[in-house]
């Protein structure tokens, strides 16, 4: 088993701001305090991560405010368009609609120099804006997603005589997962010699982390002896220590291809003691193996 890993951070970089961030891992919540709110670098990672929702609300925002911003600079220019009708910001903002779109009614053209400059740089930035918004639309939807399933619980019991902690893996695509890897952590409060309490993180050994392929559901096993962060514990212990497992799979999605990530993480009641998962699997007469994926989670009596 690996050494317990803990963590140092320092906020000598950090400028006091004031501002809070809100951040989520599984159900865990963290609020970052004076920490630098947006970097304009970060703006391409933001808007992946946006909703479907709120994507859209912001390509509409900003496609009429660009829209607002040349109709007023046709207004300012005079008669600078032919035939738009004078202080008309609606036909200013609709020829501007048409302009940025390239698409060219014909009813009104530039008519002076000051015309032809704001229609070329309008033209110019929806070109650039049309190549932008392509590009995040594709990678939205090119991005692969994980459609991984985790147990609702995880349980100890005996397994093969000796104390295992168990959770069960689903892959719910339709097609096998290539070289998937397992891992689970577990993190509690610890005193220290000091006798401050501290949050310490132990990787637990599974008896088996990798798998070629991953076509559907498997039991993740941590045997818990001697040299197991979990030996000689009961439930009133993770309880008073706030133990909490994290689980992880990385994998590879074989028809884009490209790698896939899931995690969950399971808090001390959610460990249940002395109990097993169903089983799931049946083999037909035909020698072909069903998965009932409707008892993923389901347990029962370890002596049952």
């Amino acid at each position: 088993m690996g050494a317990p890993v803990s963590l140092d951070i320092s906020s000598n970089s950090m400028s006091k701001s004031g501002r809070s961030i809100s951040v989520r891992a599984g159900r865990f919540e963290f609020v970052k305090l004076n920490a630098p709110k947006f970097n304009f670098r970060d703006s391409y990672h933001f808007i992946l991560t946006l909703t479907w929702p709120r994507f859209a609300a912001l390509v509409l925002a900003v496609y009429i405010l660009i829209n607002l911003v040349f109709a007023s600079l046709y207004l300012l220019g005079g008669r600078c368009i032919a035939e738009l009708p004078p202080g008309s910001f609606y036909e200013a903002f609709f020829f501007s609609v048409e302009t940025l779109a390239t698409v060219g009614y014909g009813h009104m053209y530039p008519d002076t120099f000051y015309g032809h400059f704001v229609t070329t740089a309008e033209i110019v930035v929806g070109m650039f804006g049309m190549a932008a918004i392509t590009g995040l639309i594709f990678v939205r939807f090119s991005r692969p997603t994980a459609r991984l399933l985790f147990s609702k619980c995880a349980v100890i019991s005996p397994f093969d005589g000796v104390p295992t902690l168990m959770l069960r893996v689903a892959n719910q695509r339709h097609i096998a997962m290539a070289e998937a890897e397992f891992r689970v952590m577990l993190f509690r409060n610890e005193p220290t010699k000091e006798e401050a309490a501290v949050r310490r993180f132990y990787p637990l050994k599974l008896q088996f982390d990798r798998m070629i392929a991953f076509p559907v559901a498997l039991t993740l096993r941590h045997v818990i002896e001697e040299s197991s962060p979990l030996y000689g514990m009961n439930s009133e212990d993770l309880k008073a220590s706030d133990t909490r497992l994290m689980a992880s799979i990385v994998c590879i999605d074989t028809v884009i291809p490209a790698p896939v990530q899931s995690a969950t993480d399971y808090s001390y009641n959610e460990i249940l003691w002395n109990r097993r998962f169903v089983e799931i699997y049946t083999e037909t007469d035909d020698g072909r193996l069903t998965v009932d994926y409707g008892r993923i989670h389901d347990t029962e009596e370890a002596g049952g």
